[in-house]
């Protein structure tokens, strides 16, 4: 048993510093082709609303702010100033959202937002984001890369083309500090040891976003009041919780598995389903010394069975608020392909170490 399960982390050693890592410098190279776009893109959005200041920056060779869906799309979170005069109303009433409602006895005036607040005083996302997306075509014209990107049409989120081979969202966003948000207060659960006080402490003082686009427990039942809702997002907080042992690793694995096996018709699973069900097993494995490089093979099964498990009940709840399902709005044969195609992944990995060669 020992020896089958070091081969396998011999193997997946192997995979990580062959595969994973060849994937990352790809995409840590487009990343960079599709910041220098994004930020002239911006810097003309400036240009004409000072009140969209470009946020992207570049810390340690890491852009902050910007995520990788899949390895040709990308979002980038764009921080606006001044949420101070605004409360923050989580009621659990729209799983996933939340609403920003102007502060009793504040006028609107004191908002930097004046003509985004509606008639009963809540600064619309909506709002925010319809005049964003005029901006951002504006600039796309006048940029200097205007003959590579191009705005995607038919929705209602601010998406660029660039070259023909990325799409990029835009997305506007308050940064909210020093509070954690009422439909994640079952976090951590008190009977699981995992992650701790200390860490518990830090995640929640890292704090949460609100962004501004489709929220998809919403899609088909906009109400004005929803449509003005801003999305929930703990980016920064589950990057913290992944910090120790080999959880990194073990994420890149998934999500190159994902890249090059799951990708499938109907956009099934993307990245982050596969980090929420990283954090689901930390918490079934609470010890350091299960997430020792000699686990790596252990841990990894045990996320493609709960994925396999996911897909075939169709409901992935989301970490922090489990009310939300990240399966939501998915097709279900689109579902049922990628439990076979997991199953059959899992399958190779835990009877043959070696297939991870040609995976």
């Amino acid at each position: 048993m020992i020896a089958t399960q070091a081969k396998l982390v011999y193997q997946l050693n192997k995979y990580y510093n062959e595969r994973c890592q060849t994937r990352k410098a790809a995409i840590a190279k487009t990343i960079r082709e599709v910041c220098k776009v994004v930020s002239d893109v911006l810097k003309e959005v400036e240009v004409q609303e000072p009140r969209f200041i470009s946020s992207l920056s570049e810390i340690d060779a890491r852009y902050e702010g910007m995520e990788v869906i899949a390895p040709n799309e990308f979002e980038v979170v764009l921080y606006l100033n001044q949420m101070g005069v605004f409360n923050f109303v989580d009621d659990g009433s729209l799983p996933g959202c939340a609403v920003l409602k102007l502060s009793d006895g504040r006028k609107r005036s004191m908002s930097l937002w004046v003509e985004f607040i509606t008639a009963s005083g809540y600064l619309s996302a909506r709002k925010i984001r319809s005049r964003f997306q005029t901006l951002v075509a504006q600039a796309v014209d006048k940029c200097s890369y205007r003959d590579v990107v191009k705005m995607v049409a038919d929705t209602s989120e601010v998406k660029l083309r660039i070259r023909e081979r990325y799409v990029v969202q835009i997305t506007p966003a308050f940064k909210c500090t020093g509070i954690w948000p009422r439909s994640a207060a079952q976090w951590p659960m008190p009977h699981i040891p995992w992650p701790g006080p200390n860490r518990v402490a830090e995640v929640k003082a890292e704090g949460f976003n609100l962004l501004s686009k489709e929220c998809y427990s919403l899609t088909g039942k906009q109400s004005s009041a929803e449509s003005d809702a801003w999305v929930l997002q703990f980016s920064e907080a589950e990057n913290r919780l992944l910090m120790s042992g080999c959880r990194k690793k073990c994420l890149s694995v998934l999500k190159t598995l994902r890249d090059r096996h799951l990708e499938l018709p109907g956009m099934p699973l993307n990245n982050y389903h596969m980090k929420t069900l990283l954090l689901y097993e930390c918490e079934k494995h609470p010890r350091e010394t299960d997430w020792d490089e000699s686990c790596l093979g252990d841990r990894l099964n045990g996320i493609l069975l709960q994925l396999i498990s996911c897909l075939q009940c169709r409901r992935c709840p989301h970490y922090f608020l489990p009310n939300l399902d990240l399966f939501q709005g998915k097709p279900h044969s689109a579902l049922e392909a990628a439990a076979k195609q997991t199953w059959r992944l899992a399958r190779e990995i835990l009877t043959n170490a070696k297939s991870l060669d040609k995976l």
